[in-house]
């Protein structure tokens, strides 16, 4: 899964950005936990190291849920194009979290591209559709101010 979801993550985005894989590899016998990868795409984004990453597990859910606990990250969770096009235009987060076991049965691999197309196609955060745009653009702004506000920073974690 790691090396089609680098795959197309790699297709999708601008031939401007950087793409790499911090994935679990096939020769690995580490089991990570959630929480152990929702922090470490945290601190890649906190750090400046990274903008944007594609997560995700059997569900989605989990990671989703992990990283949306963790200073810095605003995830969603995309099962669809439409849910991709959506959160990048309206939500503008830093992470999506994709189901990458439910449903991803014959021909799995054709959504898995369609929706990671339809996330990187435009600019993030432009608010949707064009007549609701600002209003969108306004409450995703308050929704990442208030995100900031009520999450510990990883200074305030690690004293």
């Amino acid at each position: 899964m790691n090396s089609l979801l680098f795959e197309s993550v790699k297709k999708a985005v601008q031939s401007s950005d950087e793409v790499l894989n911090f994935g679990i590899f096939e020769e690995e016998n580490e089991q990570y936990s959630y929480v152990e990868i929702a922090m470490t795409i945290s601190l890649l984004i906190e750090s400046g190291a990274v903008d944007f990453v594609v997560t995700g597990c059997s569900s989605g859910q989990g990671m989703m849920l992990a990283c949306n606990s963790l200073p810095g990250l605003l995830c969603g969770y995309i099962e669809t194009p439409q849910d991709a096009f959506l959160f990048g235009r309206i939500n503008g987060g830093n992470v999506a979290s994709l189901p990458l076991g439910l449903n991803f049965g014959w021909q799995g691999e054709l959504n898995l591209q369609y929706t990671l197309d339809k996330l990187f196609d435009g600019e993030f955060g432009m608010g949707y559709p064009e007549n609701e745009a600002e209003r969108k653009r306004l409450e995703a702004s308050a929704l990442k101010d208030l995100n900031q506000l009520t999450k510990r920073s990883w200074e305030e974690l690690v004293e």
